[in-house]
């Protein structure tokens, strides 16, 4: 698909720089945003311009451009729009998902999104209706992840599904689509939608041997791991 183009919603020449210290942190969220866009592809899960990525600075909402390559994004091609949708950064036209990652922001404590059409975890989004707790890191995405039932892509529908899975969670699956994580920062997205992937697939491995049924963790088992990961790491 070609790439389309808005007039640019700040005045500016799509490859000027502005050096003051607001523009420099929108800045330096587009280039990390970038660049995880482009991870998603080297990791395997995206492919072409499928998914999309987006970061919240102050009110303003980062977010890749509707059939561009990850590859061919620069700094001039900074994207952004308002919490209401009105496009405020940039010419290009924002992912067809937006609605999807502005209901997102607006309803929860996220600061960066990660949509994928992870192949494990869309698999999967067609056999359940919930991830069976086949692992204990659930816990990391706030307990059993939940499958949004199907609905056009880029709509309202859709992000009303989707919201409903994300009550009390980081990351659900979209039926017969894909994975949405969410975080405090774009790592932290991204580690949530690779972790969710690999229990997919460890879900879909263990569930393929004939005669052998997957052991599955309790709701309270997964509890206490989510208690003890709350002290986990360095603290600093």
């Amino acid at each position: 698909m070609a790439e389309q183009r808005r007039d640019s919603g700040d005045g500016r020449d799509a490859g000027e720089r502005d050096t003051t210290p607001a523009r420099e942190a929108l800045e330096r969220a587009w280039d990390e945003l970038v660049a995880t866009a482009r991870r998603t592809v080297a990791d395997g899960l995206v492919v072409g311009t499928s998914g999309n990525v987006s970061v919240r600075v102050g009110d303003t909402v980062l977010v890749t451009p509707s059939g561009v390559p990850y590859d061919r994004l620069a700094p001039g091609d900074l994207c952004g729009v308002s919490l209401d949708g009105r496009q405020v950064l940039g010419s290009l036209v924002p992912t067809s998902e937006l609605p999807m990652h502005l209901a997102a922001y607006r309803a929860t404590d996220a600061r960066a999104i990660v949509h994928t059409h992870a192949v494990h975890a869309t698999a999967v989004s067609t056999l359940v209706t919930e991830l069976p707790l086949i692992h204990y890191m659930a816990a990391a995405l706030g307990g059993p992840v939940r499958v949004a039932p199907y609905a056009t892509y880029g709509t309202e529908k859709l992000a009303e599904n989707m919201l409903r899975a994300l009550r009390d969670r980081t990351a659900c699956l979209l039926q017969n689509h894909g994975t949405l994580t969410y975080g405090a920062t774009l790592p932290q997205a991204y580690d949530r939608t690779a972790q969710l992937e690999w229990m997919c697939r460890v879900w879909l491995t263990a569930s393929s041997l004939p005669g052998h049924t997957p052991t599955l963790l309790t709701r309270d088992q997964v509890t206490e791991v989510a208690e003890r990961l709350e002290g986990y790491g360095q603290g600093r």
